[in-house]
């Protein structure tokens, strides 16, 4: 594997303590924003001290994994907090594919950190002046216009239903379909915008940004903390209602739909499945809960399990991706199907994207609910799960729910 690496010889990391530095997403100085926040706590980034970026391949989750250990390794650490997101930390997503060529990991030269009642600051060589100085204020994207992405919507419904026709032909049991759109704005769009906007409408997912792909997903894929594992799986959507009375009968519905409950069932046995071999105890919930977002609401399970071993957080995604929740099952069959069908090389949506320390723990969601920003254009992303009881209008319908995030965000 060819790797295209901009690292120095040897870092120089120090941690210290900080007071609360209040809106962690206002002390970003630059639009190339790296971000991690949930409920206002997380880690943010700018700059860059090394980057990895990295060709497709099955093995690119180790060849990550063994980049940041040689790095970290040569590095000279003095970090006295020693919590996960202390020290040095690589953000990162991977292509959803391993064909695509679209991966990356970045340390930056400052980590911004909350969490529980804590702040840090990590600094990476030289430190600036005053590396906290409110930024200022990020320009909004101005007027926005639309274009549809690779399939308009109905050649995307027909892709749909040819999908319904190979599951009940047997060929395979699930297969998720995306569609992208296109936001084109009068002004370049400055991804600490849209983090300021999604952070305060959807607080409960993983807002996120990292070289370029931005997004609040509610799907956390993975969190290592020392031994500990810990995953959310989300399967089976259905749209907000109108009001309390429309969204508790949405809800019911969801929890009755055969469908629905399929779907989630595939993905919570593959987590399971992956995870098993890794693991010295897993649990995995019987029957799902219900995950209720301000445009959606999903059939949830959170999983929590003990690893057996020294393993990354990059070790349990290898394990992990791609989930029957982004790809479907078999997952070979449904890559191919996904190949054929979609028309586009989805880059990194609904691939893992998070975040990594030096001692292997880390957060890592699926990005979903995502833009890819390039200047003054923007790639929206939106999949949904098809089995053979998909009706491709209300496959249709679902994605166009699934979008409204990041209209949202770039609208405001």
């Amino acid at each position: 594997m060819n790797l295209a690496v901009s690292a120095p010889d040897r870092l120089v990391v120090r941690t210290v303590h900080i007071p609360d530095p209040g809106d962690l997403i206002d002390r970003l100085p630059h639009p190339t924003a790296l971000a991690w926040i949930r409920h206002g706590e997380g880690i943010v980034g700018w700059g860059e001290a090394a980057r990895l970026d990295l060709p497709g391949g099955e093995d690119r989750f180790a060849a990550a994994d063994r980049w940041l250990r040689e790095l970290f390794a040569t590095a000279s650490i003095d970090d006295p907090l020693q919590a996960p997101g202390t020290g040095p930390v690589a953000f990162g997503g991977f292509g959803f594919d391993p064909k695509s060529p679209d991966s990356v990991l970045i340390v930056p030269r400052h980590i911004l950190g909350r969490r529980d009642g804590h702040a840090w600051l990590t600094t990476i060589g030289a430190e600036p002046d005053n590396p906290l100085a409110l930024a200022q204020r990020p320009v909004p994207p101005g007027r926005l216009t639309w274009s549809d992405g690779a399939l308009t919507a109905p050649a995307w419904q027909q892709a749909v239903a040819t999908a319904v026709d190979r599951i009940r032909a047997g060929h395979l049991g699930k297969a998720v379909l995306a569609r992208d759109l296109y936001a084109h704005a009068t002004e370049p769009i400055d991804a600490r915008v849209l983090l300021h906007r999604l952070a305060a409408r959807f607080p409960a997912c993983y807002t996120f940004s990292c070289a370029g792909l931005v997004g609040a997903t509610p799907e956390l894929l993975i969190r290592r903390t020392g031994g500990t594992l810990a995953s959310l799986v989300l399967a089976g959507t259905t749209a907000r209602g109108t009001g309390p009375a429309d969204d508790a009968a949405r809800a019911a519905r969801l929890f009755a739909s055969t469908k629905d409950r399929q779907e989630h069932a595939y993905a919570a046995e593959m987590v399971r499945d992956a995870l098993a071999p890794l693991c010295a105890e897993l649990t995995v919930p019987d029957r799902p809960e219900l995950l209720t977002l301000p445009n959606v609401m999903h059939l949830a399970s959170a999983v929590h399990g003990r690893l057996d071993g020294d393993r990354s957080v990059l070790d349990v995604l290898a394990a992990l991706h791609p989930t029957p929740a982004v790809a479907g099952t078999p997952t070979d069959t449904a890559l191919q199907l996904i190949r054929e069908l979609e028309g586009m090389d989805r880059g990194r949506y609904a691939g893992p994207v998070g975040w990594v320390d030096s001692r292997g723990d880390g957060e890592w969601g699926i990005a979903l609910r995502c833009a890819q920003l390039e200047g003054t254009r923007a790639r929206l992303f939106a999949g949904c799960g098809i089995v053979a009881d998909s009706d491709p209008a209300a496959e249709l319908a679902e994605a166009q729910s699934k979008f409204r995030a990041m209209q949202y965000a770039l609208e405001g």
